[in-house]
């Protein structure tokens, strides 16, 4: 979007640069790949069982980095609350985990499971299968040159910061929140006001503790450059309407984010917006935020 920074790390090393620039979106060995993976997906009907995927030693080595890098950042830089639900959440430390083990652990803990994606998924379906206890998650991994960050959704993503949520009834109660009022609602503009809120939340919130932002959104849990840099971001109070009229870009570091003091209060703001949200709302902002769902990390 226009007016949007987008800095984006494009190099092993940290550089940052244009989106375009990473290898995870120009490497046409790496692409051929990630398609062939995600091309399972075509066809999946919500709740049926993901196929299993035969990772190969590379990906595994790139799960294995990321899972050092960012235990220890997440440590340092995450909330209380998602440091709790880490705990019981399925993070192998040895192994990518199958969309399998990640389900039968989140079912048993929350009621949650993953359900098949092959790449960002349409507001109406990706939104309201929350309500039913369905995330919408890849299993693809990132681009081995730049381990520590992609600029869309991987499967280190989706468990890294989706299946740490979905450990917790606390988080999960807040994805059916949003899931119920997605599926009340049809109007574009509408779903898109709350994948707007849902970005800015679940994705990209933070918590004040003590005065120092904590991450609880799941891009910033799966992202360790971006995850250490919180104090370096425009941290505004947490507001439905501001959220509203904030622009973002989904392939880079965000320079605005909300932060609330406790998850409670998170789920406060949310249920309050979304509970009389219907298809006779206006869309009280010109510009809404980026197309789509999926956050890259």
């Amino acid at each position: 979007m226009s007016g949007i920074q987008v800095r984006t790390p494009v190099a092993a090393d940290g550089r940052l640069g244009e989106a375009g620039e990473h290898p995870g979106l120009s490497d046409p060995d790496y692409l051929l790949r990630r398609r062939e993976i995600a091309s399972r997906a075509r066809g999946h009907r919500v709740g049926d069982p993901s196929p299993p995927v035969d990772y190969t030693e590379d990906e595994e080595r790139t799960w294995r980095t990321v899972h050092r890098a960012l235990w220890s950042a997440q440590g340092e830089h995450a909330c209380r609350a998602a440091l709790e639900a880490r705990e019981r959440a399925p993070i192998p430390a040895d192994h990518i985990p199958q969309h399998a083990e990640v389900g039968a652990r989140l079912r048993r803990l929350t009621g949650f499971d993953f359900t098949l994606a092959g790449g960002v998924v349409e507001n109406k379906r990706f939104l309201g299968s929350m309500a039913d206890g369905y995330f919408h998650a890849v299993q693809f991994v990132r681009h081995p040159a730049v381990p520590l960050f992609t600029p869309e959704p991987d499967v280190i993503h989706d468990v890294f910061g989706h299946g740490i949520h979905l450990a917790s009834p606390a988080f999960a109660r807040i994805y059916r929140l949003i899931g119920k009022a997605a599926m009340r609602v049809e109007r574009a503009d509408v779903l898109q006001m709350i994948s707007d809120v849902y970005w800015f939340t679940l994705e990209y919130g933070v918590l004040d503790e003590g005065g120092i932002p904590k991450a609880y959104g799941a891009a910033l849990l799966s992202s360790y450059g971006e995850i250490g840099r919180l104090r370096a971001a425009d941290v505004r109070p947490l507001d439905i309407d501001a959220m509203l009229a904030t622009p973002y870009d989904i392939r880079g570091y965000q320079p605005v984010l909300f932060s609330a003091r406790t998850l409670d209060e998170v789920t406060d703001i949310l249920g309050g917006f979304l509970e009389d949200l219907d298809d006779d709302a206006p869309a009280r902002r010109p510009a809404p935020g980026a197309e789509g769902t999926a956050a890259g990390r």
